[in-house]
């Protein structure tokens, strides 16, 4: 027990105070943040331009402000952008349940109805590429068209603290470990060149980190979201679906983003040079341009407007 204590006191030792909410994105530009309770949950959230419905979904770890690179282009290119803290992550709500995939999914169409929205394109990065996929398998008549950017749904390989984080006792432990320096660490392994993270990108990542509940929250994620559920299950999606891929992701294997293309019947495959698993973050030029062609004219190999089409 007295290691235990050991472990826990240097834990907290090593804490940063975050920075101040004024600091926080999207301070500093022209976007603006809502809040809004769906499903029971407190969502924090940006709803900006018009157009066509564009719903963007971050992944395990993350918040609104990894789609920082991608809002103001999409935007100008005339249409709408939805981008929100998921349940667990950034400044919403963090209950102790509540991760699983369908509750996910119920999520993602629960917040489109309170928006108005009837079918939407969802771009989604890693955890929630698996959740666009999950939504368009469950509700066809929601998704206008699908970005997977490095997503899961055949398995992760997340950092060794987040495996531990699924144990009982050891747990709580593990995610008591939620210092800046290790907050920039699994940020920096994300990137194919680590030295383009700033400081200010793990002042960002870390802000939410040091909520109280966040680690009850992340326990709660790596206990019931199953990052495997996509095998098997894609081959009657008709949705048009773009699959992007960093080139050298350590977190999800490149061989994952061709089974994405080979499982799903209409559906581009391209490769993001010079860029780890957050390649919208890292690459931002290249996937703003392959994302803006899909919106604009679909898939190379099926051509359509996805923004258009009707179902």
């Amino acid at each position: 027990m007295r290691w235990l204590l050991s472990v826990i006191a240097f834990a907290c030792a090593c804490r940063a105070a975050p920075i101040a909410a004024s600091q926080r994105y999207p301070a500093g530009t022209s976007f603006r943040e809502q809040y809004r309770t769906i499903d029971g949950t407190r969502l924090r959230l940006i709803d900006s331009g018009n157009g066509t419905p564009v719903v963007f979904i971050h992944g395990i770890g993350a918040s609104l402000y990894s789609w920082r690179r991608q809002l103001e282009p999409v935007v100008s290119a005339g249409y709408r952008v939805i981008v929100f803290d998921n349940r667990g992550f950034g400044f919403s709500d963090k209950p102790a349940h509540g991760y699983h995939n369908a509750e996910y999914a119920h999520l993602v169409v629960s917040l489109l109805d309170s928006l108005g929205i009837s079918a939407a394109v969802l771009v989604g990065h890693s955890m929630g590429g698996a959740i666009a996929a999950e939504v368009a398998l469950a509700h066809p008549d929601r998704v206008r068209g699908l970005v997977l950017i490095d997503a899961a749904g055949y398995g992760i390989r997340v950092p060794g603290v987040f495996k531990l984080a699924r144990v009982p006792i050891l747990g709580a432990v593990a995610t008591a470990f939620r210092s800046r320096w290790i907050t920039g660490r699994i940020v920096r392994s994300t990137f194919a060149d680590p030295a383009k993270v700033t400081e200010a990108d793990v002042d960002q990542y870390y802000a939410p980190v040091a909520d109280p509940n966040y680690g009850r929250a992340l326990r709660g994620v790596l206990r019931e979201f199953r990052f495997d559920s996509l095998g098997g299950r894609l081959g009657s999606l008709q949705t048009p679906t773009l699959v992007l891929w960093g080139d050298a992701d350590r977190w999800i294997s490149i061989g994952d983003g061709s089974r994405f293309a080979r499982e799903l019947p209409r559906s581009e495959f391209v490769v993001v040079s010079h860029a780890g698993h957050d390649a919208m973050e890292e690459s931002p030029d290249q996937v703003n341009r392959f994302l803006l062609e899909f919106l604009k004219e679909g898939l190379s190999r099926i051509p359509e407007n996805v923004a258009l089409s009707t179902r």
